[in-house]
């Protein structure tokens, strides 16, 4: 018996079915008296429950933390885990926001190549040094070919620009 609920209702039933003490049946089942003894002591919280659905509706962005001090403040003396666990149930809990990528406008077919110089790709790459530092490099590749047609590095991050499309960043527009 691993349940507190299993436990209690073995420990009932083999005090009816044989007439002998809690203590007898909870030593005869090798249980321990604590939890067939216990009695959860929670009250009825759906006067908390109703403030903080309210508290919850007019301040949307308001973490549980938040509306603990909330509720504090009119007077509800509840403790910051009471508080949060009455959020979760209450589903109050914030949503993380989605970040969706920016649609550019429809990308069509890449025809292939036929002569070298008629594409060229361009990628960024980054590495470290033996030092720890961080070095950016430029390469131009001729898409025909394969071959690098010119690089371009540096170890400053000015020019890094970041994990959006390339040419977002100020310092490689200039």
């Amino acid at each position: 018996m691993t349940e507190p609920a299993a436990c209690r209702e073995e420990v009932q039933r083999a005090q009816a079915e044989f007439a002998v003490s809690q203590r007898r049946a909870c030593r005869t089942l090798g249980a321990s008296r604590a939890p067939v003894r216990y009695r959860a002591r929670r009250g009825n919280d759906q006067h908390q429950r109703g403030l903080l659905r309210e508290l919850a509706q007019k301040r949307r962005r308001f973490c549980y933390r938040q509306l603990a001090v909330m509720l504090r403040r009119l007077g509800e003396r509840m403790n910051v885990k009471r508080v949060y666990r009455l959020y979760r149930e209450e589903q109050l809990h914030l949503r993380r926001k989605r970040h969706h990528k920016r649609i550019v406008g429809p990308r069509g077919a890449l025809l292939p190549c036929s002569r070298p110089n008629q594409r060229w790709s361009l990628d960024f790459m980054t590495d470290t040094l033996g030092s720890a530092r961080k070095f950016w490099t430029l390469k131009v590749i001729d898409d025909c070919t394969r071959e690098c047609r010119g690089s371009a590095g540096t170890t400053s991050s000015a020019c890094w620009s970041g994990d959006g499309p390339e040419f977002t960043s100020k310092a490689v527009q200039d």
